[in-house]
């Protein structure tokens, strides 16, 4: 962070009564914000919009009282654009983000420009702070969105050849990423959730998907083993498990009910594992993306030459962007695809019949098929 930047942060910290510089009702602000973060059930989501304006989590937290004895968000963890988040930037200027104008975004803009920042770290942040604007025009609180700017004259727009920066992977690189899985430890119970972890990765499940699965989630349907995953949005959608993502979990789980003594049949009429995490830490609660990304990167550093010049570049999004490559590569219609993963980019496909949803409609089988260890 910016010298003068620390400056108004320590200048107003020091006087815990004090207004957010520009802003006369930071309760307010708070509350509209709060209204916004509240239309999106994926708290994964409202964390991520939180950090992008350079807000704590805390502060954007429903849970939390509105009113504190700092009437100033305190920092926000940093960053490398931590003091040019927008509500950061805005307070350097004295300047209230509801005042902006449509210039002073794309000064914004233009600041993050010249400290670096990519075009689409430029693109995420610019629709974080459109989001919120056109919340508080729809609201009444300002009269019209700042941020709707025509982002194809600031070098912003993405056409349909706009290459993804996700390495690609290959069929044979994710064989190599599963066979290192199994390596990666000598406890049989972390070996085989290693495993199942990174077998889950390969139905192109998001990280924060995987995450937030539960064992009930897991279940029957159509003669079919299923995974129910909440989505974007708060959207469940139906994951089909082929026969080598079903077998790694199943191994998991019943090691794991095995050392920690749940391997009780559940009573007649009700299922064991509701609530209960899909993958779990050692103690038995809920992975975090970062513990998991960063085992991730463990696998791919061990996986041999498969990976030479790309390992440090493999995180849990390359597995959910090889699904998508490896399924259309080896033939599976594009709407099927799409209905796995969760999309709604395809404009002709949005609108897919979940309940036209079978094991025939889902690509799972043919990458399994591709990325089967033999």
């Amino acid at each position: 962070m910016s010298s003068d930047a620390l400056a108004v942060l320590e200048s107003v910290d020091r006087t815990p009564t004090s207004d957010w510089p520009g802003v006369a009702d930071p309760d307010a602000l708070r509350s509209q914000l709060l209204d916004w973060l509240s239309q999106y059930a994926n708290p994964g989501t409202r964390r991520t919009y939180a950090y992008a304006l350079g807000l704590p989590v805390a502060w954007v937290d429903p849970a939390a009282p509105l009113t504190t004895k700092r009437r100033r968000p305190p920092p926000a963890g940093p960053g490398p654009l931590h003091d040019l988040a927008w509500f950061r930037w805005c307070a350097r200027r004295g300047l209230d983000p509801r005042a902006a104008t449509t210039g002073d975004v794309k000064a914004w803009l233009h600041a993050l420009d010249a400290a670096g920042a990519q075009r689409r770290t430029r693109q995420r942040m610019l629709s974080t702070v459109s989001a919120f604007c056109a919340h508080l025009a729809e609201t009444g609180v300002i009269a019209a969105n700042p941020a709707a700017v025509n982002r194809s004259r600031l070098g912003l727009s993405t056409g349909s050849r706009d290459a993804s920066p996700t390495v690609r992977l290959t069929a044979a690189q994710v064989r190599a990423l599963l066979a290192s899985a199994s390596t990666l430890h000598r406890n049989t119970l972390q070996s085989r959730r290693a495993v199942a972890f990174v077998a889950l990765l390969t139905l192109g499940l998001r990280i924060s998907e995987l995450v937030g699965l539960d064992r009930g989630d897991l279940y029957r349907t159509g003669g079919d083993e299923v995974l129910r995953v909440r989505g974007k949005g708060g959207l469940h959608r139906e994951v089909y498990l082929p026969a080598p993502v079903r077998a790694a979990l199943a191994a998991y789980l019943a090691e794991r009910d095995r050392v920690t003594g749940d391997a009780l049949p559940a009573p007649r009429g009700r299922t064991r594992g509701g609530g209960t995490p899909m993958i779990a830490t050692r103690t038995g609660g809920r992975c975090s993306r970062v513990d998991l990304g960063a085992q991730l990167r463990r696998i791919a550093e061990r996986a041999g030459p498969e990976l030479d010049g790309v390992a440090d570049r493999v995180h849990p999004h390359a597995l959910r962007h090889a699904y998508v490559t490896i399924a259309l590569e080896n033939g599976a219609p594009i709407q099927h695809v799409q209905a796995d993963v969760g999309h709604a980019s395809i404009a002709t496909t949005q609108h897919y019949d979940r309940g036209l949803r079978t094991r025939d409609s889902s690509a799972a089988d043919i990458v399994a098929a591709a990325t089967a260890l033999p």
